[in-house]
């Protein structure tokens, strides 16, 4: 029986942030929060997971971590191959054109004229931007940021894809576009994805795995469809409380996640 091949392969990590007030200042006593605590998962090649979760579960943060854009504070992370990840603003700088950008881009990631040229010509096809591609980026819609960084991360053609809510601004016709390019991806060359979105029916679609992470745990990972009910089951019963009682549920969650400072840590 021939041995599994892991795409990404993370055990115990954690993500620890330090909370600011609302001057943006750090708060006295540097109070710690736990964005993601001590979770493990292994992810097979060609694999496409639905990460779930509701607001400031930890998604997010475990999309950079994947990236390799954020640094793991404990815990082991081994990732197989060169990934890539699809969000809003993520990579672009505001100040170049769209076309800067993909030159910046390829150079920062050493690659030749002949192969930056070949990049901007996909990017120019795929993403449809017309003479916005010669604009700065900083006058962009925010559809329009994620029909350029979609289609730079597509042109670069990476082993893992990491789309986190990329297809929830801008148009349909697009979305679905991307959709079809990412299905091919799935089907036809055994692309990893880690696909983040709000909308179940379409990680059910697309997904094959769901991993569900709430309050920076992972709760539950397994065959997408009973991912996704359980996880609906939770929202509806969140759905369910009043205003006042979903505070208290929501901070009472919080408090969990926090790190006193007479309870320092040893990694």
């Amino acid at each position: 029986m021939a041995e599994k091949q892991y795409a990404v392969e993370v055990e115990n990590i954690s993500k620890i942030y330090t909370l600011r007030n609302k001057n943006n200042q750090y708060k006295t006593g540097k109070k710690e929060f736990y964005a993601l605590k001590n979770v493990s998962f292994k992810i097979e090649r060609g694999d496409v997971v639905g990460i779930l979760g509701t607001n400031g579960s930890g998604k997010s943060t475990l999309s950079l971590l994947l990236a390799g854009i954020s640094d793991i504070n404990s815990g082991t992370m081994k990732i197989n191959g060169e990934q890539t990840l699809v969000a809003i603003n993520t990579g672009l700088n505001p100040q170049l054109t769209g076309l800067e950008n993909i030159n910046v881009k390829g150079a920062l990631m050493g690659l030749r004229k002949k192969r930056i040229q070949e990049i901007t010509d996909a990017v120019i096809d795929f993403a449809e931007l017309g003479d916005f591609l010669y604009q700065p980026v900083k006058k962009y819609s925010s559809g329009m940021k994620s029909r350029l960084g979609f289609s730079i991360s597509l042109a670069l053609n990476p082993d893992i894809f990491i789309v986190d809510e990329a297809l929830s601004v801008g148009d349909k016709g697009f979305a679905k576009k991307c959709l079809k390019r990412m299905e091919k991806l799935r089907d036809e060359e055994g692309k990893t994805i880690f696909f983040i979105s709000h909308s179940l029916p379409q990680v059910r679609e697309f997904c094959k795995t769901g991993l569900w992470i709430e309050g920076g745990e992972l709760v539950e990972m397994g065959e997408i469809n009973k991912v996704c009910d359980d996880y609906a089951e939770y929202v509806e019963f969140m759905d369910s409380m009043t205003k006042k009682q979903k505070k208290k549920f929501l901070d009472e969650k919080f408090e969990k996640r926090l790190i006193e400072p007479k309870k320092k840590r040893f990694f």
